[in-house]
């Protein structure tokens, strides 16, 4: 008799697939900076802040380093503030985070936020040198498998992937939100 849970589909593509519209939206909205352009750079730096340190305190708040134990290493308020303290620009205000009510919602934020820093690994290659670029520099490769891994073992029911799903649905919302709010769009 086969196992039946070798055909099924892994958290991390279930996510995916999930929030494929949210996350296209959002790959729409901030396709429109230019990194090469300083000024355009800025503002994307501006748009990741707005939504990412909301975000980043909420996970803090529910108890995210009980979900994931090396969460301290993963954090990256620290370098966006940094990067954009280094271009001078203020913290802008920021977009209402949803709420993390459960391990469940903690794990579908993450999954947002540690797929931004891969996505930022592919983003970092087309700013210039001499921009500052902490937030997007890539960290250990390792640390995204670590992740998926976590996912497979506390995303097991269909409930925690569903609530997980619309969570992330929500990140990816707020972040469209708050490039929106960067290029002075109230299109949200």
């Amino acid at each position: 008799m086969a196992d039946s849970t070798a055909t099924a589909v892994s958290p991390r593509f279930a996510l995916r697939a999930a929030t494929s519209e949210a996350h296209e939206r959002l790959d729409a909205r901030f396709s429109t900076f230019d990194l090469a352009d300083a000024g355009d750079y800025g503002r994307f730096l501006l748009a990741q802040a707005g939504a990412f340190f909301p975000v980043e305190q909420a996970l803090d708040e529910a108890g995210v380093a009980e979900v994931i134990d090396d969460w301290p290493a993963r954090r990256r308020s620290d370098a966006l503030r940094a990067d954009l303290a280094a271009l001078g620009l203020p913290e802008p205000k920021w977009i209402v985070s949803p709420p993390l009510s459960s391990k469940a919602d903690t794990l579908g934020a993450l999954y947002v936020l540690e797929g931004s820093r891969l996505g930022g690994a592919m983003l970092v290659r087309t700013v210039p040198d001499g921009l500052p670029k902490s937030f997007l520099t890539p960290g250990n490769p390792a640390d995204w498998r670590a992740f998926v891994t976590v996912l497979d073992q506390r995303l097991s029911s269909q409930a925690d992937l569903d609530a997980a799903a619309a969570t992330a649905s929500a990140v990816f919302e707020a972040f469209a939100a708050s490039a929106s709010n960067a290029l002075g769009n109230d299109d949200t």
